[in-house]
């Protein structure tokens, strides 16, 4: 590794000094300069704060603390300055400073946090300016209740999610003019651990969030586009970076109930308090567990029930590293009611919330755990290292045809990934030089990860087998490596540039059934590449605008049995091509706007159906959109917000009036008011609405747009806090995930293609109570 630094350093040196004599050489007086080194904590925990904005009043230019929550500010003449540090959702703070001709200053400041208030909201990030939504981003998290795993995903500007298999399959994901399936073009992770799982049984890209237990959530970071070098498979619409807690406020335990038998119990406790475990620096243990059970409201009982449990360990070991440790494990069981044809409900065959097929549901568990080093190094380096693993079965069995394929058993299939087991390891070097009075950041990044599963997909009868239609094993591997530049070309401009490597191993060893040749293999291994360019630029105009330019090269990943059986025209990794321009800006203090006018190009594909076992070309698509973000504080306590996201998608090949994308939503907005203080009561009104679109590629079946409006009321007191929340207050008859299936009836002689649909949630009320300790 200490090989690999060096020739890094000396890889990169010439390109410095080529930008070194392009900005100015240095002063002759720049022995005589002085530095000011820091490091920001949180005032209660102790714990270092990445991401605190740095800088001197009056002075261009600035800092962010790093992962240790160190910053640095260097070449500074000698004199008296102000340091202002801020943070959202910590109290801004100034300290003087006086520095010595050559003097290396060192300071370690503490900062509290606070109410949330807009007009301290800044709209530059100089860490990390592709996180160009990180304004929005945190006071959504600040205002927006979380009373479930579901709520977590929609903390993402514009993202909407539909549930459509019971509530233990992982959510239908829309964005940006997406029908994203269960994950295949957005990108999900936490604390860096991937959770999107590549050629799952049941969809590319499948992204199970309901291990995550929402009240250990701390921090949410978005990525729209293929922009940001960090992300690779499957972020081609973009990503969500989600963290847990460091450290707890205090202990919990919370208690829900609700309508058709609905119960959760949270527990979350501190481990050490005052106490210390390896190291006599700030350090901090928590663990948490969660379990629900519901029958839901549907007709045929759901039976759900969800065990999660976490632990997690953090601290630094020494002023120069820290180290964290993680553990999790869920387990979930349920019943589902499925999709149901428009004409079932029609005819009197089942209600509204009935099931043609109660034998659908399944069963899933994961289990993670993972280790992070972070180091500084000499010369403002940080490395940070993770290894993670996670071991992984789901079990699904679902009917979406009935009779249409086997008129006498019935159409039910049963997809199982039998014990998964995920490697994975990343590495980033992060490293800031200086070359002139101008800030280059650099990034190298080094990455792999390993998915080794065995797949099956066979046809069942009430759960029970009949014949098997593939299986077999995986073994998947991607290994990649990056390399992010962000400089400051001016005070005002900074651009950032980034190239990323991939290269997957694909292999599958098992065999498929054919019809008139029996067991067939299903076997090949295929290794591709992608190269990902990134460019992106940000122009900040005023402190309350920032204007931005962006475009990338990114890509999702197809199935593995699909790829090894490709044929000439197949493409395994599928290029997304992206491109935006917006501008965030507060046009009054206390308003905070983001806006995007974006284009994405989607590269031909192969897609494996794992509903049907077979792969399909779905060819080159295009979008085009508009996404809007409004945050505006009417009050110290009242906070008004509203997302707007239009698009617009063809696909590219088709003719005209045939070339629609299924269910790529056209129109969507989310928004609310909210009244929030530290103590005392809390209220939130939320709407949520959706428009009518395509089902089919001809539009002749159509899913059905709604609107929504859902309530939350808190009383909080330092001790304890007790709640209700509603949803759907209008009860409203809508359809959360909606279908074009060719089905058949038992009974019926000829298949039917019609809107098949799982009803949303009608009105529903939920009571909490919480004691902390």
């Amino acid at each position: 590794m200490r090989f690999l630094f060096l020739s890094e350093r000396s890889l990169f040196r010439p390109c410095w000094m080529l930008l070194f004599g392009l900005l100015g050489a240095l002063p002759a007086s720049a022995q005589y300069l002085a530095a000011l080194r820091g490091t920001v904590t949180d005032s209660l925990s102790g714990q270092p704060l990445a991401g605190v904005s740095v800088g001197l009043v009056g002075q261009s230019g600035g800092s962010a603390t790093d992962a240790l929550g160190q910053f640095r500010l260097a070449r500074l003449a000698a004199g008296t300055y102000q340091l202002r540090l801020g943070a959202l959702g910590y109290r801004f703070k100034n300290e003087n400073i006086t520095l010595a001709a050559g003097e290396t200053r060192g300071v370690t400041v503490a900062l509290a946090t606070t109410s949330l208030n807009l007009a301290e909201v800044t709209v530059r990030q100089p860490q990390d300016p592709n996180q160009t939504l990180a304004a929005i981003s945190h006071i959504d998290q600040t205002l927006r209740p979380l009373n479930s795993a579901q709520d977590l995903l929609r903390l993402v500007p514009g993202l909407f999610i539909a549930q459509h298999a019971g509530g233990g399959k992982a959510e239908q994901i829309f964005v940006r003019g997406f029908d994203a399936d269960h994950g295949t073009d957005f990108a999900v992770s936490l604390d860096g651990l991937p959770v999107n799982m590549v050629s799952h049984a049941h969809g590319q890209g499948y992204a199970d969030f309901h291990f995550v237990i929402p009240e250990t959530v701390e921090q949410l970071k978005v990525y729209k586009g293929p922009y940001t070098a960090r992300f690779g498979d499957f972020a081609t619409a973009g990503a969500g970076e989600f963290s847990t807690k460091t450290s707890l406020d205090h202990s919990q335990v919370k208690l829900e109930v609700g309508q058709y038998n609905t119960y959760r119990a949270l527990a979350m406790i501190d481990l050490l308090g005052t106490r210390h475990l390896l190291s006599k620096k700030p350090e901090s243990a928590y663990v948490a567990a969660e379990y629900n059970f519901t029958n839901s409201y549907f007709d045929n009982p759901q039976h759900f029930k969800r065990f999660n449990g976490l632990a997690k360990y953090t601290g630094q070991l020494s002023d120069k590293t820290s180290l964290t440790l993680f553990g999790s494990y869920f387990t979930s069981s349920w019943d589902a009611s499925g999709q149901i044809p428009e004409r079932a409900v029609r005819e009197g065959l089942i209600s509204r919330f009935g099931s043609l097929d109660p034998s659908e549901g399944g069963s899933t568990n994961r289990s993670n755990m993972y280790a992070t080093l972070t180091t500084a190094l000499p010369h403002e380096a940080v490395l940070r290292q993770q290894v993670y693993y996670s071991q992984y079965f789901f079990n699904l069995y679902s009917n979406f045809t009935f009779f249409k394929n086997d008129p006498v058993n019935g159409d039910e299939i049963n997809q199982r990934d039998t014990g998964r087991n995920l490697y994975g390891y990343t590495g980033t070097y992060d490293r800031t030089d200086h070359l002139g009075t101008k800030a280059l950041h650099s990034t190298l990044g080094l990455g792999t990860r390993l998915d080794d599963a065995g797949l099956l997909l066979r046809h069942v009868v009430q759960r029970q087998p009949l014949d098997t239609a593939s299986i077999g094993r995986l073994y998947e591997q991607n290994i990649n490596a990056y390399l992010d530049e962000t400089l400051e070309l001016t005070d005002r401009l900074t651009v950032n540039a980034a190239v990323r490597a991939d290269l997957f191993i694909f292999q599958f060893r098992g065999q498929r059934s054919d019809s008139a040749a029996g067991f067939v293999p299903l076997t090949g291994r295929v290794v591709r590449g992608r190269v990902s360019p990134k460019l992106n630029l940000y122009y900040q105009l005023s402190p309350a605008v920032q204007l931005f330019a962006r475009s990338g090269l990114g890509f999702h990943s197809n199935d593995a049995r699909g790829v090894v059986q490709g044929s000439g025209s197949f493409n395994a990794l599928p290029c997304a091509t992206g491109a935006e321009v917006g501008s965030t800006f507060k046009p009054a203090p206390n308003l905070v706007v983001n806006a995007a006018l974006w284009s994405l190009r989607l590269q031909d594909e192969l897609v494996y159906s794992g509903d049907e076992g077979t792969t399909e070309s779905v060819g080159p698509t295009q979008r085009f959109g508009v996404d809007v973000s409004v945050r505006y504080q009417l009050s110290p306590r009242f906070f008004l917000d509203s997302d707007l996201n239009f698009s617009h998608g063809r696909l590219v090949q088709a003719p005209e009036g045939e070339n629609y994308i299924p269910l790529a939503p056209t129109f969507t907005s989310t928004g609310g008011l909210t009244m929030r203080a530290p103590k005392g009561l809390n209220a939130s009104l939320r709407y949520r609405c959706i428009d009518s679109r395509p089902a089919i590629e001809d539009n002749t079946i159509r899913a059905r747009g709604y609107f929504l409006l859902d309530a939350v009321v808190n009383y909080t007191r330092p001790r304890y806090q007790v709640g209700l929340s509603a949803q759907n207050l209008l009860n409203a008859a809508w359809n959360e995930a909606q279908f074009a299936t060719d089905g058949q009836l038992r009974g019926e002689t000829t298949s039917v293609n019609e809107l098949n649909f799982t009803p949303g949630t009608p009105f529903y009320l939920k009571l909490n109570a919480s004691v902390f300790f």
